[in-house]
């Protein structure tokens, strides 16, 4: 169960309420995670959607953003987002053996995808400045600077969830991956 408790519907703010909506248009439910984070912090629930909207937006593509977000997931030991993002990641084309490698750091076969999840994977080790060939690597794949610079915000929101549902161990709401 739970930590952190649910508001309850008759005692969310307006603003939570108007970000529930949003959720369950896009999404088609209100996930754990997004209701508590969006019922105790509107504020922080509009950042982590306005950081979806800007990727949606951006240059990486949606397998990209779910490989950055189960590897990132698996290392921090969120059960919750790895179960989440397996489940999106289903949906953007992600095979479960690529997902299960995403997440072991093993090769996927794909080169492209490989340098970016190690990439991301060593900038979350990494104390102090990120070494030079590790940026150079991921760009030498065929990565941009703006592909790098939208990784890094995937890792931070990422991240952030995954705080969240660490101190919450907020309640799947999703299948557990295989």
């Amino acid at each position: 169960m739970s930590r952190i408790p649910l508001i309850p519907p008759e005692q969310l703010s307006n603003a939570a309420t108007e970000l529930f909506a949003q959720v369950r248009k896009g999404l088609g439910k209100l996930p754990n995670a997004y209701a508590t984070i969006g019922g105790h912090s509107p504020g922080a629930l509009a950042v982590l959607l306005g950081a979806d909207a800007a990727l949606g937006k951006g240059a990486l593509g949606r397998a990209d953003i779910e490989a950055i977000r189960l590897a990132i997931s698996e290392i921090n030991g969120c059960d919750y987002c790895v179960a989440a993002h397996s489940a999106v990641g289903k949906l953007v084309g992600l095979s479960p053996e690529a997902m299960r490698q995403i997440r072991t750091g093993e090769s996927t076969g794909e080169p492209r995808l490989d340098a970016l999840v190690r990439f991301v994977r060593t900038v979350d080790g990494t104390r102090g400045t990120v070494p030079t060939p590790v940026l150079d690597a991921v760009v030498a794949a065929g990565y941009t600077h703006q592909h790098v610079i939208e990784a890094l915000l995937v890792v931070s929101m990422i991240t952030f969830t995954n705080l969240v549902n660490r101190v919450n161990d907020t309640e799947l709401d999703f299948p557990r991956p295989a």
